[in-house]
């Protein structure tokens, strides 16, 4: 560009001193004054200091030539003339016009701020003068970018609209047109891999399937350049070192609206590795670097192994201090033998120790809150291992969207950096207060708040008072996950609840409760936590059906001088449980599994004695680099029931305490709770069991052979196990910012309830064909299975899910349900 404008001002200058004749009768003379006009917006002073002539100099024809090249290189003028009149040298300009705005029309495949970013950086830019040589290489420069993208028709014209007081509007009008589209793709001089094969791994096509609707066959320059590598790695995987793409041809059909691609490579052969030697400084690891090597002697050459080796000594060498080693590998190639010997240089460079590490992006969260969490000391060598694992303990905390690290040299040293931890914040907790909806709750009213990060102190604190069509309750709770600076975790909770079984789809009963607990949680190391707790709970049981299974429990707690009265049980709770974790993040995450156990019984000496047991586990198994497509399997299993005596009778589970399957939650493709045992009546004519008087079952005087039998709702049972499997995928239309706060995934969900204390013999005296309607409610094996698809979305109002499924495995009885949508909760 500075070429083009010394050109034009030689061209200029010869134009503007011949205008006087001194092409022919120049003669120097001595400079008395200078004089310059029109200038409006450059000061006098400037343009002085510009011209290299000062009075009293004796100019020349050279002389003159270089003040007006001094003055075109000032990017000011855009015109000059020179004249003599006596011994006063007169500059006659004219200034560059100032750009007062730039706009563009016809533009949709480049968005405006995409030109402006590109424009500015050419200098062409509002409040700037404009330099018109400038304009037909932006022209052309904008042009093949549009060639890039196959619109071969496209054209770009820049106008300048002159306006008052030498200004100008800039305007780009473009005509995109049409995008030629690859009619075909062949490849040429590949024998080993087929034409289908290698053209099926490039992300340009010639083909789309109708039903692909996200399928294009346009051209791209950057997209050809990326699937020639990725052929070229390809062939590089699999031993063939020399492979080349020779060269690459893209031709236009004559109407210009296709294109053929041609590619041509040399293949040559597989090669295998001889030897690998490392070099370098191995810092006295050499036996350790060799054991932890994924290239053998004899294994065929991989680029891809070759890749990962360099990736895992520099991570290797960064656990002790060395974060920039270089590690390359020198291939040394037999082309007679078919060989490849590699020579992986490694150099550790200089230990690097931590300044400081900060913290951006944490408007709410506390800076004391982040750093307890980090590994990584300030002061110690930097160890990328920790730096990875603080990290990983930051993502788990679900306060951040996302968190970022980056190691930053100090200026002026060679061996300190400082690393810096920048967050995205997300909400950590809601304020609820209005009305919501759900297929399993139904209306419901919430007013309370709940934060999992209080304050952004890190503890968690709520306050809730929820209603729906089946369940009243208040909760306030407050935990401080670092009591002590070690981590030790203290906590409580007070509560009420009132619950309507009828309500929530199981059978009839009313249970009112309230109680008081304390919990605190030990860590073991990084990854696994114990934790534990007391309380105190008060139940009151009415409005209990009398249907057979709750007969049973009923029978040995009633009060036997008011067998109709309600029942109320006094419990003191311990906890006990155990918790790993090696998850990415703590809020959808993407890698790593988690378990969690989880056991409580009633004190000996409660009124009633039981005891449950619960062990969930899950893992993700990511299946690409992005981790946009993740493999996620999860299952649960749990037990429960009574130990000890009351009344010479063997306690059991309460029937409040039962498991419940189905919902989005579990089994989606089920309704809510229905899935497992259900319960049923005994009756003869009108009249229903009623508990026996000797508490030893249900009491129907007279012949058997007249009882019926009648079906219930679900009950639940004291065993649980579920399992699915899932498949994450990137949710279509869904811009790429929203990636962390949507998911979905594709499911199969399997799994029963059932109830192990269930006597199914014991009700063989009954009519038989009474007794064909029962099932054996005992039976592991009566498993239900679904399949379908999951949207789950972090929303202003909190957690939504939303489901579509339909049951694959099911029985006569399950009540199904293939939309389900919830509020406040994800799995």
């Amino acid at each position: 560009m500075r070429f083009n404008k010394l050109f034009a001002s030689m061209v200029l200058v010869g134009a503007s001193l011949s205008g006087n004749g001194w092409a022919e009768t120049f003669q120097p003379f001595e400079v008395t004054d200078i004089q310059v006009q029109g200038l409006q917006r450059v000061a006098l002073g400037a343009a002085l200091l510009t011209i290299p002539v000062k009075v009293g100099d004796t100019v020349d024809q050279v002389k003159l030539q270089q003040a007006i090249k001094s003055l075109y290189a000032s990017t000011n003028f855009e015109h000059i003339e020179v004249s003599r009149d006596g011994g006063v040298l007169v500059v006659t300009v004219k200034e560059r016009p100032t750009i007062s705005t730039v706009t563009f029309e016809g533009n949709k495949d480049i968005k405006d701020e995409q030109l402006q970013e590109s424009l500015d950086g050419s200098g062409v830019k509002v409040g700037e003068s404009l330099d018109r040589t400038m304009l037909s290489g932006i022209e052309k420069s904008l042009q093949d970018f549009y060639y890039g993208v196959g619109k071969y028709g496209a054209k770009v014209e820049a106008q300048v609209i002159n306006l008052p007081r030498n200004r100008v509007e800039l305007k780009f009008n473009f005509t995109e047109g049409l995008a030629a589209e690859i009619k075909q793709i062949n490849v040429v001089g590949n024998e080993v891999f087929s034409d289908a094969e290698l053209i099926g791994m490039l992300e340009l096509k010639d083909y789309v399937a109708w039903w692909d609707l996200f399928g294009e066959r346009r051209y791209q320059k950057q997209k050809l350049q990326a699937d020639l590598e990725t052929v070229k790695s390809f062939y590089h995987n699999r031993g063939y070192i020399r492979f080349d793409v020779t060269s690459t041809q893209v031709a236009m059909t004559p109407d210009r609206k296709g294109l053929y691609i041609t590619i041509n490579v040399d293949e040559g052969e597989q090669y295998k590795v001889t030897e690998v030697n490392l070099t370098g400084d191995l810092m006295g690891r050499e036996k350790v670097m060799k054991g932890i090597l994924p290239i053998k002697e004899g294994d065929m050459y991989n680029g891809a192994d070759v890749t990962f080796a360099e990736e895992m000594y520099g991570k290797y060498l960064g656990r002790f201090g060395y974060a920039y080693p270089e590690v390359k590998t020198y291939p040394e190639i037999n082309d007679e033998t078919k060989e490849v010997t590699l020579n992986v240089n490694i150099q550790p460079g200089k230990r690097v120790y931590v300044r400081n590490i900060n913290f951006s992006g944490n408007q709410v969260t506390k800076d004391e809150v982040m750093r307890r969490e980090l590994r990584q000391m300030e002061g110690a060598w930097l160890n990328s291992a920790q730096v990875e694992q603080s990290k990983a303990r930051l993502n788990r905390l679900g306060y951040f969207e996302t968190v970022d690290t980056e190691t930053v040299q100090v200026p002026g040293t060679d061996d300190l950096v400082d690393v810096a931890f920048n967050v995205k914040e997300q909400p950590s907790g809601s304020f609820n207060a209005g009305v919501g909806y759900g297929t399993e709750s139904g209306l419901s009213l919430q007013f309370g708040v709940q934060q999992s990060n209080f304050l952004g102190t890190g503890n968690q604190a709520g306050i809730n008072l929820n209603t729906n069509k089946y369940s009243k309750n208040v909760n306030v709770s407050y935990t401080d996950p670092y009591f002590t600076k070690d981590g030790v975790s203290l906590g409580g909770s007070i509560y009420w609840n009132e619950f309507d079984a009828h309500e929530a789809n199981l059978e009839r009963y009313k249970n009112s409760s309230y109680g008081i607990a304390l919990n605190s949680g030990f860590p073991i190391n990084e990854t696994n936590r114990i934790n534990g707790g007391i309380g105190y709970r008060h139940n009151s049981i009415s409005e209990i059906s009398a249907y057979e299974q709750a007969l049973r429990f009923y029978n040995i707690y009633r009060d036997s001088d008011d067998p109709n009265a309600d029942l109320a049980f006094n419990n003191f709770e311990a906890n006990l449980g155990w918790y790993r974790s090696t998850l990415n993040r703590g809020t959808f995450p993407s890698d790593g599994s988690s378990q969690r156990l989880s056991t409580k019984a009633t004190i000996p000496g409660s009124d009633l004695q039981y005891f449950k047991a619960d062990f969930d586990t899950s893992f993700y198994f990511p299946i690409n680099r992005s981790h946009s497509f993740v493999m996620l399997t999860k299952a649960r299993v749990g037990y429960g029931n009574g130990y000890g005596q009351f009344n010479d009778n063997d306690q059991i589970l309460p029937f409040w305490e039962n498991y419940y399957s189905g919902g989005s939650s579990s089994l989606r493709g089920f309704k809510s709770n229905s899935v497992g045992p259900r319960s049923f009546y005994l009756y003869r004519g009108s009249e229903p069991c009623s508990p026996d008087p000797s508490g030893s079952g249900c009491y129907l005087p007279g012949d058997p052979n007249q009882i019926q039998v009648s079906d219930g709702r679900s009950i639940g049972g004291n065993a649980i196990a579920t399992a699915s499997i899932e498949m994450i995928v990137p949710t279509p239309f869904l811009d790429e910012a929203y990636t962390n706060s949507v998911r979905t995934s594709f499911f199969v969900d399997a799994g029963n309830v059932w109830d192990t204390e269930f006597d199914y013999d014991s009700y063989r005296y009954l009519p038989a064909h009474e007794f064909d309607k029962l099932e054996d409610y005992a039976d592991p094996s009566r498993i239900r299975a679904s399949a379908g698809m999951s949207v789950q979305w972090l929303s202003p109002m909190g957690p939504m899910v939303f489901s579509l499924a339909w049951p694959i495995k099911e029985y006569e009885d399950d009540e199904t349900e293939i939309f389900s949508f919830n509020i406040g909760k994800t799995f």
